[in-house]
C-alpha cells in the first residue's frame, strides 16, 4: 500500500495561517517527520504527546543545572519538543485520528511544560547567583517566573474567551439572518396564487441587501466557507454599502489590509509575538544567549522584551474585536429596526418582543 506523498502531508496537515516561527523553523522539519512517523510506523499521536512532554521535562532539567552547558542542551531540547509537539498534531490531522482527550492532553501538557521549565529555569539562576553571592537575594528571578506562567497563561485564556464572544456574535448575526429571511419570504408577493406584494421593492431591496450583508459577515467569519457576493435589490439605481464586522478598523487602519494580504500569501498571521514566540524567546533564545555570552541578566532582558511585545499584541487583538464589537451592534440593530419596519403587524411584533429570547441575550452582550 503507497503511503502518503510530502505534498499529501503539506495540503493536509498545514495549517492557512500560523505563527512564523512555526512557518520558517518547525514546519520545513515537522512535516518531513510526519510524513516517515505516518508511513513507517505505528506511533500515535497521543504517544508524541507524551514524548514531547518528557523532552520538555529533560529541557527542564537542564535548566535547573543552571551552568552554560546544561543551558545550552536544555534550549536545544525545548525546541525538539516544540517540534514534536507540532508534529503530533499533523500526523493527527494526516491520519483523522484527532480526538477530544488527544487536544486535552495537548494543551494540559503544554501548559504543564511551560510552567516546570519556568521555574526551573528562573530557580537555576537563582541558585547560581546565591552560590555566587551568599549574602545577594536575587528574588528578581522569583518574579519573572511567575510573570512568564502569569504570560503565557493569560494569552491562551484570552484567545480562548476572543474566540466565545466571536461565537457568540456568530450565533446572533445567524438568528438576524434566519428572521431576516423570514420576513422576505412574507413581504414577497407569490405568482402562482396571484396575491398582490406586501411590500413595495425598495423595501424589498433593503432586507435583501440585509441578508447580503449578513451572509457575508458570516462567512468572513469562517475562513473554510466561500466568500458569497451577491447585489443585493432588484432596482438598479439602488446603491447600497457592504458593512463588515472590521468596517471601523479598516477605516482607522487603512495599511491593515494590505499588511494581512502580505503576510497571508506567506501562511503567517498578523499576531506576530503570540505564546509560540514567546515561549521561543524565553525557553530556547534566551537560555542559548546566556551559554553564548556568560551573561545571566539576559534572560530577565530577553523575557520583558518577549512579555511586553505579547502584551502589545494581544491588546490589539481586543482593540480590534471592541471595534468589531461596534459593528456588530449596528448592524444588528439596523437589520432588527428594518424587520421591524417592515414586520406584518404590530402584533406580531409584540409577540415576539414578549418573549425576550434575542433582545434579552443582545443586552447581554452589551
Amino acid at each position: 500500500m503507497p503511503g502518503f506523498t510530502l505534498d499529501e502531508v503539506r495540503t493536509r496537515t498545514l495549517k492557512e495561517r500560523d505563527s512564523w516561527w512555526t512557518v520558517f523553523l518547525v514546519d520545513p522539519m515537522a512535516i518531513r517527520l510526519v510524513r516517515v512517523v505516518a508511513n513507517r510506523t505505528s506511533v500515535t499521536p497521543n504517544q508524541l504527546t507524551v514524548a514531547a512532554l518528557f523532552l520538555g521535562l529533560g529541557a527542564a532539567v537542564c535548566f535547573a543545572l543552571g551552568y552554560r552547558q546544561a543551558l545550552a542542551l536544555g534550549a536545544v531540547l525545548y525546541f525538539l519538543c516544540f517540534v514534536v509537539d507540532c508534529v503530533d498534531g499533523k500526523l493527527a490531522r494526516l491520519t483523522g485520528s484527532e480526538s477530544l482527550i488527544g487536544a486535552w492532553m495537548d494543551y494540559v501538557s503544554d501548559r504543564f511544560r511551560v510552567l516546570v521549565c519556568a521555574v526551573a529555569l528562573m530557580g537555576g539562576q537563582y541558585v547560581l547567583a546565591q552560590e555566587e553571592n551568599p549574602d545577594s537575594a536575587p528574588v528578581v528571578y522569583v518574579w519573572l517566573a511567575l510573570a512568564v506562567v502569569f504570560i503565557d497563561m493569560l494569552r491562551y485564556l484570552n484567545a480562548l474567551q476572543v474566540y466565545k464572544l466571536r461565537r457568540e456574535m456568530r450565533s446572533h448575526l445567524a438568528a438576524a439572518l434566519e428572521r431576516a429571511r423570514a420576513t422576505l419570504s412574507m413581504l414577497e408577493p407569490d405568482d402562482r396564487a396571484g396575491e398582490r406584494p406586501m411590500s413595495d421593492g425598495g423595501e424589498q431591496a433593503v432586507l435583501r441587501h440585509g441578508i447580503s450583508v449578513l451572509e457575508q459577515i458570516l462567512h468572513s467569519q469562517n475562513e473554510r466557507e466561500a466568500r458569497n457576493h451577491r447585489t443585493a435589490g432588484k432596482q438598479p439605481d439602488l446603491t447600497l454599502p457592504k458593512v463588515d464586522l472590521h468596517q471601523e478598523f479598516r477605516t482607522r487602519f487603512p495599511w491593515y489590509q494590505r499588511f494581512w494580504g502580505a503576510l497571508n500569501a506567506r501562511r503567517i498571521r498578523t499576531h506576530l509575538v503570540g505564546g509560540i514566540e514567546f515561549q521561543m524567546a524565553v525557553f530556547v533564545i534566551a537560555p542559548l544567549a546566556m551559554a553564548v555570552f556568560a551573561m545571566p541578566s539576559l534572560v530577565g532582558w530577553i523575557a520583558a522584551v518577549a512579555g511586553v511585545l505579547l502584551l502589545a499584541f494581544e491588546i490589539a487583538i481586543i482593540y480590534k474585536l471592541w471595534l468589531s464589537t461596534r459593528d456588530f451592534f449596528r448592524v444588528v440593530d439596523g437589520i432588527d429596526g428594518a424587520l421591524r419596519f417592515s414586520g406584518p403587524s404590530d402584533g406580531a411584533e409584540d409577540e415576539g418582543r414578549g418573549t425576550g429570547s434575542d433582545t434579552g441575550s443582545q443586552t447581554t452582550m452589551r
